[in-house]
């Protein structure tokens, strides 16, 4: 927790600016009926796939390269639904490199994973790293959001690898105008684009006694470069989730020993 105690209140309602995980919500849903608080689930951003005629102003030729980097889901929804477009078939032999085993097995949704060369990390950009370099001699295409990390272009720069940025895919403010009515006592965001969301949508948005909550430090910083106050940040040693730092919070402003 980052607050002061002259802000702490009683918390009876929160708005995680998310899309609503499902069944896989109960944390949150726990949270919710352990200490009788209203949570509720709002996605502060969308993600738009880009027009295939505005792709072809970036004037990449897609099959003039030989290794595909892919680091979402999102990342390859988009590419593959913008190459049908374009009436581009992607060769058998292209190699593909995946952030994430969960990433390389959602390939399977466009192309037969049997006999393609494919090459997953664990996590992280720094796990791709090994095999970056065992095909360092590939032409690399990024398909890639027009907001996302550095991480992969600053790995490519490092070892003076060749590498393509495709913006195959927009993130941009959601509209929220059926939010300007409802407040929260807690809006939690996890990233400086929901961040940036709620001022696109209220521009005249005044916090008074809503609290706000950051996952991450760039989102804690965003929040602060907007002269907001954060008063719960994760994670932290004592709450290494959003829901851990959430419940530490509610129970210091809801006076539960």
């Amino acid at each position: 927790m980052t607050g002061n105690d002259e802000r702490l209140r009683k918390v009876k309602s929160i708005l995680i600016t998310l899309d609503s995980p499902g069944e896989k919500s109960h944390t949150y849903s726990e949270l919710a009926e352990k200490y009788d608080i209203k949570v509720d689930f709002r996605n502060f951003i969308e993600v738009r796939k880009v027009d295939h005629r505005e792709f072809r102003k970036q004037k990449i030729d897609i099959l003039s390269h030989t290794a595909i980097i892919f680091t979402s889901r999102h990342a390859i929804d988009h590419f593959f639904k913008l190459c049908e477009e374009l009436r581009v078939e992607i060769p058998i032999d292209m190699k593909y490199l995946c952030i994430t085993e969960q990433t390389a097995n959602y390939l399977q949704k466009y192309i037969t994973i049997r006999k393609r060369k494919i090459f997953s990390g664990n996590k992280t950009a720094a796990d791709l790293e090994p095999f970056i370099l065992k095909n360092k001699n590939e032409k690399f295409l990024f398909p890639c959001s027009n907001i996302r990390n550095n991480a992969i272009p600053d790995l490519m720069k490092k070892h003076g690898l060749s590498l393509t940025e495709a913006i195959t895919y927009e993130t941009v403010p959601a509209d929220l105008s059926d939010l300007t009515e409802v407040f929260y006592d807690i809006i939690c965001f996890f990233s400086p684009s929901g961040v940036h969301s709620l001022m696109h949508n209220f521009p005249d948005w005044k916090q008074n006694h809503t609290r706000l909550a950051a996952f991450g430090p760039t989102t804690a910083k965003a929040i602060r470069d907007l002269d907001l106050i954060l008063d719960i940040e994760a994670p932290l040693p004592n709450a290494p989730s959003m829901v851990g730092a959430l419940e530490l919070y509610i129970k210091k402003a809801n006076g539960i020993a």
